[in-house]
């Protein structure tokens, strides 16, 4: 058994994060995918300082902060959440006179956390299974650990299609030809295509009645709030939630599907 005194004598909140993993065995498991992705998203956090896209940077110490959340990384989220406001404001000074300190922290946590789960982790992502059900969610988030963790919950009784931007995300949809899809989880602030770019093509190819929508999001300001509501979304889930939190929304989900369906 690991033990997690390494966690918490070096300030990870490990009861915090049980309110949402509900056990060490989803905590450990779901840490592993944290650990798949870290390193490059530590690695595009440094381009998109260097080549002062802040609005890029933004997105990825976002995700960061929602992670470090997550895991009960208390000081990582405090110090990402921070870059990720003022980095929105395009104060490019402060991020680059805090950087190093983001990234020491960052680094801080991440030897912690190698030390916690031994050598020889592994850090592979989840396959999809090779069984493949009638049914799929299609789950559109930046953040490996979210994404995995909706995984872990619903893949016994559904493909589970992850996305993580909203352009793979209207990809998957554009081929969804044998309307496998029942319902989508999104997430707002994403690279690339964001998730109210992927509403507005909703919107226009009449596709909500077809699939379902549900936000999942730490982007919990009132004006994204109240943007999301202006289509015809079934409810918004804000991070961080548990597996009760995504079961109901889930089941929100495949009831309007299903009602939208006759069935």
């Amino acid at each position: 058994m690991k033990d997690v005194n390494i966690l918490t004598s070096n300030g990870v909140d490990v009861n915090k994060s049980l309110e949402l993993f509900g056990d060490m065995e989803t905590y450990d498991d779901t840490l592993n995918d944290f650990l798949s992705e870290i390193d490059k998203k530590l690695a595009n956090i440094k381009h998109y300082k260097e080549i002062g896209d802040m609005a890029n940077y933004a997105i990825l110490v976002h995700s960061l902060k929602s992670d470090s959340k997550y895991f009960g990384f208390t000081k990582l989220a405090e110090l990402s959440y921070n870059h990720e406001m003022e980095s929105k404001a395009n104060n490019m000074y402060y991020v680059t006179d805090h950087y190093d300190e983001l990234m020491n922290e960052a680094n801080r946590i991440l030897n912690v956390v190698k030390q916690y789960v031994g050598i020889g982790v592994n850090q592979n992502t989840i396959s999809q299974p090779e069984v493949k059900k009638d049914k799929a969610i299609l789950v559109c988030d930046d953040s490996n650990v979210v994404r995995n963790f909706v995984y872990k919950i619903f893949s016994n009784e559904y493909d589970v299609i992850v996305a993580n931007d909203g352009e793979e995300a209207l990809n998957i949809v554009k081929n969804n030809v044998d309307d496998k899809i029942v319902g989508v989880l999104l997430d707002l602030n994403m690279p690339k295509v964001s998730g109210f770019e992927v509403l507005e093509y909703f919107k226009q190819a009449d596709l909500f009645k077809r699939i379902p929508v549900a936000i999942i999001t730490g982007e919990g300001t009132q004006d994204n709030i109240s943007k999301a509501y202006l289509y015809p979304i079934v409810d918004m889930l804000q991070k961080p939630f548990n597996e009760v939190n995504v079961k109901n929304i889930v089941n929100k989900l495949i009831m309007i599907h299903n009602m939208n369906k006759g069935d």
